[in-house]
């Protein structure tokens, strides 16, 4: 058994309550016999500027395993030696209170703390005397932009080396993400047709109904695009455009990843979207009902400052500058507040060359859709339908893609414990996906692209409607 620490730095967050100990939870619920002697013997220490009491902070690890069915002595025995340490990791001097809670040699930091706090804390860390073995697992976004981000992983870097910083995107983890892997590479029926010669767009959405839910301090300083496309989007869309690896280990699999996002650049051969030549368009939400809940105007949310022209809703065009996808428009979406959400990634494939004369009907374009939630697999295509012999209609083919026990978080949690980086971010690519938007953010501030408004509970401005 090997003794290790996680210590959360932000342990009384949202992130840590509802996500990281249940992640935790699921890994003992549903994980394999790795995962169990991964987390057996492990000292969970929270910690936040917050007065917390210890048992407090036992129950509150207890409840998020209870929510994802985790029992048993492993359990009782993480709960039973949980830690939980006042301190503000910003202080030099608060550092060794939250060292003499480590027990073992091998210790993972995670930073659940907002982004303007991380690069304060880590370069405290360059001058405290850490375990050898130390993983550092931080959140993203990865800076505000490009410099910062470099800044950032340079302050990270001076810690401890890139092979032991873990950046956090958990939809890496995704059931979708991951099946997206075994469906490119393990079957011949889509290999082949992999390709611009036979894909004429893809989509990568993730619209959800949930509003701003308290969030302002992070949401309006960072908006859709920083909190979505930027990061989640951007890496789904690079396992969906990569060439083959030679091997998923965490060095083929990144260099391949970073390769498809340094070959990604804004979208410049013409219109993709209606009504507007710019590669990108952005709205906010007014008052409106989604389900049975009535939201607030976003900029009557509190904690906005309405002047900041902050984006609930936005999607950008992006181009892969390579072979295999010089030419399709990929397209990333995301918003919120939206009534009827989707979140999905879409291929839609180039009609067949020739139809024969006779058939009636143009059916729909076909498409191979995959869900992220629940995990789901989509094929549109076009069949024989309707009264005629020879008439045509779009036909689903559906089915459920295998739903881990393990969350996308236990996912994370696995990688950091075992300090396996190949579902991380690399330092290079952190800095590439704000390269990727730039050019974008600079349009926005500059008010080239419009801020339109849409009503919550609606599917987004009128004037985006086909």
């Amino acid at each position: 058994m090997t003794k290790a620490t996680l210590l959360i730095l932000g342990a009384t967050g949202d992130l840590t309550k509802r996500l990281l100990l249940p992640g935790i939870g699921s890994l003992i619920a549903g994980g394999e016999q790795g995962d169990l002697d991964l987390l057996d013997g492990l000292t969970l220490v929270g910690s936040a500027r917050s007065e917390m009491d210890e048992d407090d902070w036992r129950g509150l690890v207890r409840s998020a395993f209870e929510d994802v069915d985790a029992s048993g002595d492993l359990a009782e025995a993480i709960v039973g030696n949980a830690v939980y340490v006042q301190a503000d990791p910003s202080r030099p001097d608060d550092w060794p209170a939250l060292l003499e809670a480590v027990e073992g040699e091998e210790l993972v930091i995670y930073f659940a703390l907002p982004p303007a706090v991380i690069s304060k804390v880590a370069d405290v860390l360059k001058d405290v005397d850490l375990p050898e073995q130390t993983v550092l697992a931080v959140e993203k976004p990865f800076g505000s932009d490009a410099e910062s981000a470099a800044r950032l992983n340079e302050v990270l870097r001076a810690v401890v080396p890139e092979e032991r910083i873990h950046r956090v995107d958990h939809f890496l983890g995704h059931r979708a993400t991951l099946g997206m892997l075994a469906l490119r590479f393990d079957n011949r029926l889509f290999d082949p047709i992999w390709n611009a010669d036979d894909v004429q767009r893809v989509e990568i959405v993730y619209d959800e109904q949930l509003g701003l839910e308290g969030r302002a301090g992070y949401y309006d300083t960072a908006g859709a695009l920083r909190d979505m496309l930027q990061s989640h989007l951007l890496q789904v869309l690079a396992v969906v455009a990569t060439e083959a690896p030679a091997t998923v280990d965490p060095v083929d699999l990144r260099d391949a990843i970073a390769a498809a996002l340094r070959a990604t650049r804004v979208w410049e051969h013409g219109p993709v979207f209606p009504n507007t030549d710019a590669p990108s368009r952005r709205a906010r939400y007014t008052a409106g009902d989604v389900g049975d809940r009535h939201l607030p105007a976003y900029t009557d949310e509190e904690g906005v400052d309405p002047d900041r022209n902050t984006e609930t809703l936005a999607e950008i065009a992006l181009e892969v500058r390579t072979a295999r996808w010089a030419g399709v428009p990929f397209v990333l979406r995301s918003g919120k507040a939206i009534g009827a959400p989707r979140d999905e990634i879409v291929l839609t494939v180039r009609p067949v060359r020739h139809r024969p004369d006779g058939q009636t009907g143009e059916g729909e374009p076909e498409r191979i859709v995959l869900g992220f939630k629940p995990p789901r697999l989509r094929l549109q295509l076009t069949a024989a339908g309707g009264s005629m012999p020879f008439g045509l209609e779009p036909e689903d083919v559906t089915g459920a893609l295998p739903k881990s026990a393990v969350t996308e978080y236990g996912e994370v949690i696995r990688g950091v414990l075992g300090n396996d980086p190949t579902l991380s971010v690399r330092g290079d690519v952190a800095e590439q996906c704000w390269r990727i938007v730039q050019p974008i953010l600079d349009a926005w501030a500059k008010d080239e692209v419009p801020l339109e408004e849409y009503a919550a509970g609606s599917a987004g401005p009128d004037s985006w409607q086909p």
